[in-house]
């Protein structure tokens, strides 16, 4: 048996014996944990296959070379295997193992259910990895993003982890990266309808390219679970801002004036995908 066997079967598995799903809360696909067996303390995310070599090699290469340089800005990241598995067809899947975190260290569950203080500490920890990874690749050729939203921490030990590498923000250019957010949609609709909207849909990402549209998305997420705390989130970000988002200190307080809000096209996708993550749909 080979490394790539248990996930072989794991792919094959229907949702009943891959064991417990995660997070249903994602646009990718959705990750779940097995019962048993060789990964039973890894999470196993499994994204759309394709029989484009070339593309998919690519993306190999990319997740590499992201998960190298989140390492290198000093991003807490658990550790995460990036695979293509053969299937019987051709298809090649791409799989990614990670070390399984605590459940019940996710960021998100638990900034819906803390009290102020508690929730303003895990902000100012993932507002942290935040500043930490912009000033660290700042100037650098590559073009590079980051997508830091609450649902993609955990806080362990007072230290926010980050752990979503897919799709890898590196070494794809604006137009490449919008026809990989379609490409690798898990939702039939959103690969139909989505080339009728590619502005729009190209248009997801601009935010993780952004350092301070970064702070700004942490903040609205924020605030959307719990808005009886939003003035206390934007009065924390604005000091945050000050403290730690040079040179991008003024953009970031532009959008800190009110609690942030999603656009109106991405809340709309969301709805018509059914996806999860109310309030946020």
């Amino acid at each position: 048996m080979t490394e790539a066997d248990p996930l072989r079967e794991l792919i094959r598995a229907d949702e009943a014996a891959r064991g417990r799903t995660i997070s249903r809360l994602g646009y990718f696909c959705a990750p779940f944990r097995p019962a048993q067996g060789p990964y039973s303390d890894r999470v196993i995310k499994v994204y759309r296959g394709l029989k484009d070599d070339t593309a998919l090699d690519r993306l190999a290469a990319a997740h590499d070379a992201y998960v190298t340089a989140l390492a290198a800005a000093g991003v807490p990241l658990p550790q995460t295997v990036f695979h293509l598995i053969e299937q019987a067809d051709g298809t090649r899947v791409p799989v990614i193992v990670q070390e399984a975190l605590p459940d019940d260290s996710l960021m998100r569950p638990r900034m819906q259910t803390a009290g102020r203080q508690e929730t303003l500490a895990m902000m100012e920890a993932a507002g942290q990895v935040i500043a930490d990874f912009w000033h660290a690749v700042d100037g650098t050729d590559d073009r590079i993003g980051f997508h830091p939203s609450i649902r993609n921490f955990a806080i362990v030990d007072g230290r926010a982890v980050f752990f979503d590498t897919f799709p890898p923000l590196i070494h794809y250019t604006r137009e490449e990266m919008g026809r990989v957010l379609l490409q690798f949609s898990d939702k039939t609709l959103m690969r139909m309808v989505g080339p009728l909207m590619q502005r729009r849909v190209t248009g997801i990402q601009d935010e993780w390219y952004s350092p301070p549209a970064t702070l700004v998305g942490l903040v609205g997420s924020a605030c959307r679970l719990r808005p009886e705390y939003a003035e206390d989130y934007l009065d924390w970000a604005r000091g945050f801002a000050r403290r730690r988002m040079e040179p991008w200190t003024e953009e970031a307080l532009a959008g800190l004036q009110k609690p942030p809000r999603l656009p109106g096209y991405w809340t709309g996708f969301r709805r018509i995908l059914g996806l999860q993550g109310e309030p946020n749909v």
